[in-house]
């Protein structure tokens, strides 16, 4: 049996991989830092094969740079030693839910998600620290190691918090904002699948050096537009101009795959003024203009037609051909065509890149803390800005996932449910949010919330039983429209009307739950990276930590393995071991201490596609007992993936 590897995924060698398919000629061997023998690239030789001329030294080019960057790259590409842990009692619907909520540092997690969520990920949008000089941001140690950065930057607070306030003071304040921006969007990158996007919430401290750094990452072929965001009403009298807007980038992973479905992306069409009908089955319309906006300069053909000479739409024979359908009409001097309902119905209306109707950051305080019955967190994202995008990326496919890892007060996961209530779809959210603490003195604080997390999982709850409730409600009232008979939901096809259970779980129609996970140390004791400490501990001990429980195991394995968090787990036993089978029969894991052949023999006969224990090889009789697993497996399901840990 193999074992897990119980780290993240090792960028490095994965890159290292893919230059080394393209040009072989440049991978090479050296010896590591421990003596070992390992695989590197010749970057004299790669810099040729990406020049017509000669490489001999470092010319001048166009580039993005700052100090650490080099490390910040590093930093993304570094494997981790970290987990997930489930945590049910702060969860809604833990067995139902597809939705997550994920405690912990967003660069850990990111890690942690590379090989289950790569290329998964339809939309992520995100609202980071604006580096105003007053917010905090993460330090991550880049180029010393940690005492010294300490002692050289003064980024740490008294009790040595990685999360740390940015101020204008301080000689590296755009330098640690880029560097803790830049690997976080680099790993964010890969999750997204090829049709996916991103969008950032950013304001003017950060906005030129935010989009200079994503047109590295993403390309600057994949930037779709800067968006402006009217975000405020009122006139900051105290200001030379008054910053009434935030900016919204907006990035694509392959801005080809996006042109092709342009049609089908973004606002909801305008379906009023259809009041033609010719009552032949084609139902209403409305006449718009056949002119050719832009005339020659777009490239439209000009001729006569109907005794009328201009720019048109379409060619003469195409004209010619809807006139005779009947589809182009002449009203005096202008010729018009029939636009039909039925195609507006289907066609998504363009954006523009001025946002002035997609909720202000008081209107979003105001209902958050209604919500919420107080004063929670302050400048929160208006659920109408998410649902705008939602709406935008997310019409076609309503099964989506949307990922936000600055997730704050959480708006976009209402926003997920808000608009799944309203067209019966099933997109599912991710939130990451790390455990910042409130100050003591404010209204959050003082009203129960210890740290963010607390007041992003409460507003999920308590807006998950409003929508919930919004939904009965239009259910009761379509009833009395029709009659007491039940017609289509207002709110969308398909949209559950269920109650609330005991334990908040909903019918899979409209998920209000989710599973909370929180970032922590690995499972494993550190003799288990450090196999040369092993002449140290008894040689049969356990590398398991004691306080680490089945379902613990479970999920790490679930990352592992590449199998999604979302996963539907169900725990039976086995001959009085505790088997947990997750979708079904596709991964089963029994994680006792010890399990006899009559058990194997049971989960064997039920053929899963994978199958992980605690490695027996711990124990005395290691050997012969992996043996005897083994040749059980090769008996009865033979194809089975086996792991150990």
């Amino acid at each position: 049996m193999n074992h897990l590897k119980m780290h993240s995924l090792n960028k490095i060698d994965e890159n290292v991989s893919k230059i080394a398919a393209l040009f072989p000629n440049c991978v090479t061997e050296a010896k590591a830092e421990d003596g070992t023998i390992t695989k590197k690239i010749d970057f004299d030789i790669l810099r040729q094969e990406l020049s017509d001329t000669i490489v001999e030294g470092r010319d001048e080019r166009y580039q993005f740079t700052w100090p650490d960057k080099k490390q910040a790259i590093l930093t993304a590409n570094a494997p981790i030693n970290k987990t997930l842990r489930p945590c049910r009692e702060e969860s809604v619907g833990f067995d139902t839910t597809e939705n997550l909520y994920i405690e912990g540092d967003n660069l850990e997690v990111l890690k942690l998600l590379q090989e289950t969520y790569l290329g998964k990920i339809k939309m992520i949008y995100i609202d980071p620290p604006y580096n105003t000089g007053n917010d905090f941001i993460y330090e991550d140690d880049f180029a010393q190691n940690a005492a010294d950065y300490i002692a050289n930057s003064g980024q740490t607070d008294e009790e040595g918090n990685r999360l740390v306030a940015n101020t204008e003071s301080n000689g590296r304040f755009h330098t640690d904002w880029l560097n803790m921006m830049y690997p976080r969007l680099k790993l964010a990158r890969d999750l997204l699948s090829d049709d996916g996007v991103i969008f950032i919430s950013i304001d003017d401290n950060e906005v030129t050096n935010l989009t200079k750094m994503c047109d590295e990452i993403f390309g600057y072929q994949n930037r779709i537009a800067l968006i402006c965001h009217k975000s405020r009403a009122s006139v900051s009298n105290d200001k030379i101009i008054s910053p009434n807007h935030n900016t919204i980038l907006f990035y694509s992973k392959n801005r080809e795959i996006i042109e092709a479905n342009r049609k089908m992306i973004g606002l909801d069409p305008i379906l009023e003024g259809f009041d033609l009908d010719d009552n032949d089955g084609k139902g209403a319309y409305r006449l718009v203009p056949v002119d050719g906006p832009g005339g020659a300069k777009k490239g439209n053909p000009h001729y006569e037609f109907l005794g009328v000479e201009g720019y048109w739409r379409f060619s003469k024979e195409t004209m010619q051909e809807k006139y005779d359908a009947g589809l182009v009409v002449q009203k005096g001097n202008s010729l018009y065509q029939k636009y039909f309902k039925s195609t507006a119905e289907q066609t998504r209306r363009t954006s523009t890149t001025w946002w002035d109707d997609a909720g202000l950051t008081s209107s979003a305080t105001s209902k958050l803390k209604a919500l919420m019955g107080g004063t929670t967190f302050d400048t929160p994202k208006p659920v109408e800005l998410l649902d705008r995008m939602l709406k935008m990326i997310t019409f076609q496919d309503k099964d989506s996932i949307v990922l936000d890892f600055f997730s704050g007060s959480a708006t976009t996961a209402h926003a997920v449910m808000q608009l799944n209530a309203e067209d019966g779809g099933n997109r599912k959210f991710i939130m990451v949010q790390i455990p910042e603490e409130t100050d003591e003195k404010s209204e959050a604080y003082k009203a129960g919330y210890k740290n963010i997390c607390e007041i992003g999982k409460e507003r999920i709850r308590r807006a998950g039983k409003q929508i919930l409730k919004q939904v009965q409600n239009n259910k009761e009232k379509c009833h009395k429209d029709n009659n007491g008979v039940l017609g289509a939901s207002p709110l969308g096809e398909g949209v559950a009307t269920n109650e609330v259970g005991a334990k908040g779980e909903t019918s899979p129609s409209l998920d209000i739950g989710f599973r909370v996970l929180k970032c922590d140390t690995s499972n494993m004791e550190d003799v288990y990276y450090s196999p040369e400490d092993l002449q140290k501990q008894d040689l049969f001990k356990n590398n398991i930590k004691s306080d680490r429980t089945g379902e613990d195991l479970l999920f790490y394995t679930m990352l592992d393995l590449g199998i999604m968090l979302s996963g539907k787990i169900e725990t039976k036993k086995i001959n009085c071991k505790e088997v947990f089978c997750v979708e079904g029969n596709y991964l089963m894991a029994c994680f006792d201490d010890s399990v006899d052949e009559e058990t194997i023999t049971e989960i064997a006969k039920q053929k899963p596609y994978y199958f992980v224990m605690r490695d027996p090889a711990n124990s005395k009789d290691g050997d012969s007992l992996i043996t005897n697993f083994e040749q059980i497996f090769a008996t009865y399901s033979p194809d089975t993936v086996r792991k150990v840990l």
